[in-house]
């Protein structure tokens, strides 16, 4: 069975294929794959209630909608199966900054409470991190319906305090929702949106929303961001989902990707690219000139406004002076790890103060490749963890941290840990921070390593990770590095900062250390863990010439 495609669809479609402005890849798997499910499925398209939803524009300041608008309320809403159900239960947006989300959402949900959407009750709650987010496009509807000229006659069909909008035919509620959980209670939501996904650290508020879904017909989800900071969070899983369904052939399973970014940074440096991120740009000559500005005041001074690149231009792209690497390269570390029992090994240990954190890194080579085995401990009395935004609870249940519950973190613990790597692998040497040696002392010299013996500690200074860095560079420009699925050591790595080494005499001697981005609620030891078993990673030579001993010949 096949449906023809409304004209809505179609003519964005036409858009994407043949211009005038450029789109981003993403933008053109995602209509030829519309075309392909437009063939092969049996679907119905409700072309009335399309129109009357889209008639409902005029009421808005903007009056009609944008291709792309018109294109997600043709397939989001008004496309059905055979069964009747939406075909396209969640719709995924992300777009930069300025096209339009706030105001997609108003309208959309506006129209779900119309008298057009024949679900009674169909509440729509639009949730966020924070009260101004969640309510923007409520106060959006608010001033609609108080506009001059066009009051009195929606007042037929709306009701409105300053918080709720209602469909005084449909009965459906439109509220701003919050993380408050006393906002949650009795949520019969026909639809949920999450108003800039990108904030959220993990899906403990997503899963509360959605679980008031259900009770009513025809239930949506709306997710609408533009990219954001939080790495390993709900928006990468949803970016990598979409991204798997449009070019891996995954099935979409009721899932709608609607990408629009730059593919690199070189790109930025062409205005014409700017309209991938941004299908709204074309209508819009007052946001150009504004993102002309902006661009501009990156290029002067990048290190300050780096949210043009990720707001604006949706791609994550840290710079020297700021991050590790890019964030791209950072993610392709999430390689699978071989059998590496009985290899040759170094480890490296980092922590601050132990009744915060600490770590320790096996690091293994075999000719150019990388693999590293990370552990984190966490002391649940540290005072700066409620300023941790991160799911290290889940990591914990995942076996990836172990959470201490003491006032400080036991350097027997880090030491057995280690020993019990060494019947499992060749361990030829222990690196750790010159300063961090004396509180570990004891205990590392109960398991074979002592400071006095050079050949089998080395106590790092910062002119060994100047060194070293070079070798970390290349290893994450080459993709040579193999950590399995370490979300925390990933998020360590995006905590951290490479900045220049003290210059002498005014000239600039191009080496790097590493730092802290933020002191109190970004750790960086499970990586500093990693540089540490790096600087002594030359005792491996290139991994295969080593001659290993027999597993567990080690004794401590």
């Amino acid at each position: 069975m096949s449906c023809k495609i409304p004209a809505e669809v179609q003519n964005y479609i036409n858009l994407v294929e043949t211009g005038p402005y450029r789109c981003c890849k993403e933008q053109h798997s995602l209509v030829a794959y519309i075309q392909k499910v437009f063939e092969s499925e049996d679907l119905y398209v409700d072309e009335e209630q399309l129109r009357h939803y889209l008639c409902l524009a005029k009421y808005f300041p903007f009056k009609k909608l944008f291709p792309w608008q018109e294109f997600l309320i043709a397939l989001w809403d008004c496309t059905y199966k055979a069964d009747g159900t939406p075909r396209w239960k969640t719709l995924f947006s992300m777009l930069g900054r300025g096209a339009g989300k706030d105001g997609t959402i108003a309208f959309d949900a506006f129209a779900a409470v119309s008298p057009y959407n024949p679900v009674g009750h169909y509440d729509v709650d639009i949730c966020a991190n924070n009260e101004e987010q969640a309510m923007r496009p409520v106060l959006d509807i608010i001033e609609t319906l108080e506009t001059p000229g066009s009051e009195t006659k929606l007042n037929k069909f709306y009701y409105h305090t300053k918080e709720v909008v209602q469909g005084r035919r449909n009965k459906g509620c439109i509220k701003g929702r919050t993380n408050n959980p006393k906002g949650r209670d009795g949520m019969r939501s026909g639809k949920t949106i999450f108003n800039e996904v990108h904030a959220y650290q993990n899906y403990d508020n997503i899963k509360v929303f959605i679980t008031g879904q259900g009770k009513v017909a025809q239930p949506r989800v709306g997710i609408f961001t533009s990219n954001g900071e939080v790495n390993d969070g709900p928006l990468d899983d949803y970016l990598a989902r979409g991204r798997r369904i449009l070019f891996e052939g995954e099935p979409d399973n009721g899932f709608l990707p609607f990408i629009c970014c730059l593919e690199s940074k070189d790109q930025v440096h062409d205005p014409e690219n700017w309209y991938m991120a941004n299908p709204s740009l074309a209508y819009m000559p007052h946001l150009l000139q504004e993102i002309e500005d902006e661009y501009r005041d990156w290029c002067d001074h990048p290190e300050q406004n780096a949210d043009f690149l990720t707001k604006r231009m949706g791609i994550r792209a840290g710079f020297k002076e700021v991050s590790v690497t890019d964030y791209e390269k950072v993610l392709a570390t999430k390689k699978p790890l071989p059998d590496l029992a009985g290899w040759a090994c170094t480890v490296g240990l980092d922590y601050a103060e132990l009744s915060d954190w600490a770590a320790v890194n096996i690091h293994f080579r075999r000719g150019e490749k990388r693999y590293d085995l990370n552990h984190a401990w966490i002391c649940a009395q540290s005072k700066t963890l409620s300023r941790v935004k991160a799911p290290w609870q889940q990591w914990a249940r995942d076996g990836i941290v172990t959470v201490v519950q003491d006032v400080s973190i036991n350097p027997d613990l880090l030491a057995q840990y280690i020993a019990e790597a060494a019947t499992r692998y060749s361990i030829r040497m222990l690196a750790l921070d010159h300063f961090r040696w004396t509180m570990v002392a004891e205990a590392m010299r109960r398991i074979g390593f002592d400071a006095a013996d050079k050949s089998r500690v080395k106590l790092v200074r910062p002119s060994d990770i100047m060194q070293v860095d070079p070798i970390i560079q290349n290893c994450f420009d080459r993709g040579l590095f193999h950590w399995g699925n370490n979300p925390c050591l990933r998020w360590a790595v995006n905590n951290t900062k490479r900045v220049r080494s003290s210059r002498s005499a005014g000239v600039d001697t191009g080496n790097f250390v590493y730092a802290k981005i933020e002191a109190k609620s970004r750790k960086t030891d499970p990586f500093m863990a990693l540089v540490a078993s790096m600087v002594v990673e030359p005792c491996l030579g290139n991994g295969q010439a080593v001659e290993l001993p027999p597993l567990g010949a080690f004794v401590f």
